[in-house]
């Protein structure tokens, strides 16, 4: 039992870590706007995914691994749609 509920844990840590990325990615899409996502912090974010994902795979914990390989994809989304819609970003007339 101990350590499925260090996975159940891991698990519910995980899917509150995706959960928070939804709504920013949501509202950039909805909005065609990302003046206020920091360029900054999501490069060291989806850089520190990546070493998440390295560890849990080192550790052969599959929730740290699954979990940041998924955080990594929402994070990498925000970052791809701060450089089309952030400032100074060329859009296209619509």
């Amino acid at each position: 039992m101990g350590r499925l509920l260090v996975d159940i844990v891991g698990v519910g840590a995980g899917l509150c870590s995706m959960a928070s990325f939804v709504p920013q990615i949501i509202k950039i899409v909805r909005e065609k706007e990302a003046e206020g996502v920091s360029l900054r912090m999501y490069v060291v974010t989806v850089s520190g995914f990546f070493l998440w994902i390295a560890y849990g795979a080192l550790m052969g914990s599959w929730p740290v691994w699954a979990s940041n390989a998924v955080n990594l994809a929402l994070a990498a989304t925000i970052l791809a749609l701060k450089l089309r819609y952030g400032p100074g970003a060329h859009r296209s007339g619509g």
